[in-house]
């Protein structure tokens, strides 16, 4: 591995930084295992925070989704709970949050110990049986195995209870999660049918779903890791057929994030392409109104 690619993704990013809560962070664990615990405390899910864990989120809370920068998801934490990170929480005083909320949270906790790390966009095949969900996962580079390896933090012991699964969290399969490329590849190349590539709940599916996960995880492996619902430049709306110009971008993309460090330098070139590129203003879908960065 070229150490310039591990020192790049162990730097902060403008959204993995902790800014002014860097104090926060001292007496932190440096091991996998308690970060994941740690990240698992200080977020709930919003969509099952009833559900799964009695907790309901008040609607002056509910746009706690939308905090993008890691520095303002810790205000919120801490405005709720004062206490060190370390503390358990109940689930009502965590921050509200999706699945890049516990992906980016660790991501900023392992490279604040120096670990180079990076979120990952694409799809997991543990929610739904023979369906492949959208879903944020991360990336961390194991020095002692010399491989990346995917964690899911999102999966604590609430999900593992409502979940058929086999794998460790700490090191998902890669048919268990598939990067956004490596799902592309799979319908592009394998015959694999796109329908089962999306969000079965909002009943968005299909090969222009998977296209609009390949720009967000290439601008994640660019270190501008945006909200799931983020839309910009070249990614298609929805279920709009994908004409040939485009089919030919996003195999280039896919082609580049599935193993990005054996490219990494035209991936970083590819990202500056206007129309990849991250603008001041993305689009927020879920509230259906332009946001600045």
């Amino acid at each position: 591995m070229d150490r310039h690619i591990l020192e790049f993704y162990s730097r902060p990013s403008e959204m993995s930084t902790v800014g002014r809560h860097l104090a926060t962070f001292d007496g932190l664990p440096s091991d996998l295992d308690a970060l994941v615990r740690t990240v698992q405390h200080l977020v709930v899910y919003d969509a099952v925070a009833g559900d799964f864990y009695g907790a309901e989120i008040p609607e002056e809370r509910q746009d706690e989704i939308h905090i993008r920068p890691v520095e303002r998801k810790l205000d919120q934490i801490l405005a709720l709970d004062q206490r060190p990170l370390t503390a358990e929480r109940p689930a009502e005083r965590r921050l509200a949050g999706r699945c890049h909320h516990y992906a980016l949270l660790l991501v900023s906790l392992l490279r604040a110990n120096g670990v180079p790390a990076r979120a990952r966009c694409g799809f997991a095949a543990y929610f739904i049986p023979g369906k492949f969900e959208d879903h944020w996962v991360c990336e961390y580079w194991n020095a002692d195995q010399e491989r990346w390896v995917l964690v899911d933090a999102q999966l604590d012991e609430v999900w593992r209870d409502k979940l058929s699964f086999g794998h460790d969290n700490l090191d998902v399969p890669r048919d268990a999660f598939l990067v956004a490329g490596d799902a592309w590849q799979r319908c592009r190349a394998d015959g694999v049918d796109p329908e089962l590539f999306g969000i079965e709940l909002a009943n968005m599916r299909g090969l222009w779903f998977v296209a609009g996960d390949l720009v967000r995880d290439l601008a994640a492996l660019n270190k501008v890791e945006l909200l799931p619902w983020d839309v910009w430049g070249a990614q298609p709306g929805p279920d709009e057929q994908l004409d040939d110009e485009q089919l030919a971008l996003f195999d280039r993309i896919a082609a580049l994030s599935r193993d990005p460090d054996a490219s990494f330098d035209e991936m970083r070139e590819l990202f500056a392409d206007q129309r990849l590129h991250v603008p001041q203003k993305v689009f927020n879908s879920l509230r259906q109104r332009a946001e600045q960065l």
